[in-house]
């Protein structure tokens, strides 16, 4: 017969043997485990005052003494944290269902000491993120055993964030709400992952990764990973929380193929390299590569003839050569022209955004490059950085212009939603007429753009204060137009206007369609934004305190991209240029 029970009496002699055992298995079977908290296990047990976190034993024996199995249980009453830090059975245990049955019993002193629920950390069930990679099946074992109790990794914070650059097998943060039927909320679930962090690993963990850590969790109530499923296939994060790697960075690493060297094509791939000239010394970014995405994010918010033409119409453009449309046909839906040369004024709002073998292939990339960076955002990180070319806030759903062909800020704003409301803020000399025409009926997204009054400034048709959603979305658009000489002062009072109205709005994220075309000089713009206002800016919009994903659209006076840049991620992440 199988008994399992709680050793408080640590002077017993059976009691001391059974702990004296628990500690061999450890020492043997857990060789990660800091020695000093193997030897230190009975002074916890017969002295639970001595420290923040109570430590619970439970043994599974039999009658004649021979121990099974067992379980080391940590509990802190003032902030409802319990969490399971151990349960393990003997080498070669002929009696089944040991390890299930401890686990069932320590759920019920979860259950019994009340508070959130019960956590625990278990070791990452992907590959890459393994320094073993055939540990991975192991561990994707061990989350299937507790899955059948209900538990769930969390996910979309930051709780596996290496301690050090290019550290592996950081573990997920793993709940069982016990039979708990409300949802674990932000707000409790930072209080216990603080109290975690700071009396578990307290000695290893600074003050700035754990600060960092207890702010990653974000989602209210939080978010656990679907049963099943295994974590991502890319790299963990690799964040330095003490002030370094602070913005993921991810560049559009094909945003060169599509050069147009024509006279006065002011979006060339020098803007790119001007940009990361500022930003590389500054230690605030970690650089990490695209990953690869079906068409069907593209789709999501653009009409699938759109989709369709521009990847047809580039690959018979001849090598070398652009098309640009030059005729404008009245919009018959029903009948559009079937040369795609005449066809390119059918889907263009403008005669300066042209079609070459490259520009679907590169505007693709610069979505995937979005796309992989919302997902960082949206997994935990608080500022995560798209550079890329071509842009595209003037793309709208069934159009193309404005040098943009898919509009990277809808499509990473679209992929945000799915969790949460969606704040784009939109700070580009032009009207970003893309998010709000493919936003403009929902409710779910709210589309704020700052920029020159369209009586004098590009795109001419929109941007409009009256505009303002229709349907659904009623409500859910807001367009700032500013005169043509705007200075700093008058700049920040427009960017207070929409504070407001985002603040309002209570969104889980923020997406900021970045334009460096309101600085002093900028070719297409004339307003006269110094390094200093960027660096302004910056600071007061992460005082919004949202998950922020940036997007990078215009600016074209290459010789000032780098202060501007690195102006406005110093402000954005806390520091002085």
């Amino acid at each position: 017969m199988l008994r399992i029970r709680q050793i408080n009496d640590v002077s017993l002699p059976a009691n001391a043997r059974e702990i004296a055992k628990v500690q061999e298995i450890l020492r043997d079977r857990f060789p990660a485990i800091r020695p000093s908290d193997v030897d230190t296990l009975p002074e916890k047990l017969s002295n639970p005052l001595a420290s923040r976190l109570r430590t619970v034993l439970l043994v599974a024996d039999d009658l004649r003494g021979t121990m099974h199995g067992f379980a080391v249980v940590s509990h802190a009453s003032d902030v409802g944290l319990c969490v399971l830090d151990f349960v393990a059975t003997t080498r070669g245990n002929p009696t089944r269902g040991v390890g299930g049955a401890l686990y069932a019993r320590v759920r019920d002193l979860a259950r019994e000491l009340g508070g959130s629920g019960l956590f625990f950390e278990c070791l990452p069930d992907d590959p890459a993120a393994c320094t073993d990679p055939t540990h991975a099946r192991e561990n994707a074992a061990r989350l299937r055993f507790y899955e059948r109790f209900g538990a769930r990794p969390i996910i979309g914070t930051a709780y596996e964030m290496p301690l050090s650059p290019g550290d592996l097998d950081m573990p997920h943060l793993v709940y069982d709400p016990v039979g708990r039927e409300t949802p674990l909320g932000r707000d409790e679930a930072r209080r216990v992952v603080r109290a975690l962090l700071e009396r578990k690993y307290g000695d290893l963990c600074s003050p700035a990764y754990i600060d960092t850590v207890v702010e990653s969790f974000q989602d209210d109530p939080v978010r656990l990973r679907p049963a099943g499923k295994r974590s991502s296939k890319s790299a963990p994060l690799t964040v330095e929380p003490s002030g370094e790697g602070l913005v993921a960075l991810v560049v559009n690493d094909r945003h060169d193929i599509h050069h147009v060297r024509e006279r006065g094509y002011v979006e060339s791939p020098v803007r790119i390299a001007s940009i990361l000239t500022g930003l590389e010394p500054t230690g605030l970014f970690w650089k990490t590569e695209p990953r690869e995405y079906p068409e069907s994010h593209i789709r999501a918010v653009h009409d699938d003839a759109l989709v369709d033409y521009l990847k047809r119409a580039c690959a018979e453009v001849p090598e070398g050569k652009s098309v640009y449309p030059y005729v404008f046909p009245i919009r018959n839906q029903t009948r559009p022209p079937k040369d795609r040369a005449y066809a390119a004024g059918y889907y263009c709002i403008d005669t300066f955004t042209p079609l070459n073998q490259n520009a679907y292939k590169a505007a693709r990339r610069a979505v995937a490059c979005t796309l992989t960076a919302a997902d960082i955002v949206r997994d935990g990180q608080r500022f995560a950085y798209a550079l890329v070319r071509p842009p595209g806030h003037h793309a709208e759903s069934r159009v193309f212009g404005g040098f943009c062909y898919f509009c990277n800020a809808a499509i990473g704003a679209h992929r945000l939603a799915a969790h949460g409301r969606v704040a784009i803020l939109d700070i580009d000399y032009h009207h970003g007429n893309g998010m709000q025409d493919i936003f403009y009926d929902r409710a779910d997204v709210l589309t704020v753009s700052i920029h020159g009054h369209p009586s004098f400034a590009y795109p001419f048709f929109t941007g409009f204060e009256e505009e303002i959603g229709e349907g659904a979305g009623a409500g859910f658009n807001l367009n700032l137009p500013l005169p043509e000489s705007v200075n700093g002062a008058a700049y920040t009072k427009a960017l207070g206007k929409a504070f407001e109205r985002i603040r309002a709005f209570e969104p889980r994220f923020l997406v900021v369609a970045l334009g460096f075309d309101t600085a002093k000089g900028d070719p297409t713009g004339t307003w006269t934004l110094t390094p200093s206002d960027f660096e302004a800016n910056g600071r007061l919009i992460a005082g919004l305190g949202l998950p922020t994903l940036v997007v990078q659209e215009g600016g074209y006076r290459t010789t000032v991209l780098a202060t501007c840049a690195r102006a406005f991620f110093t402000g954005l992440a806390g520091r002085t240029a």
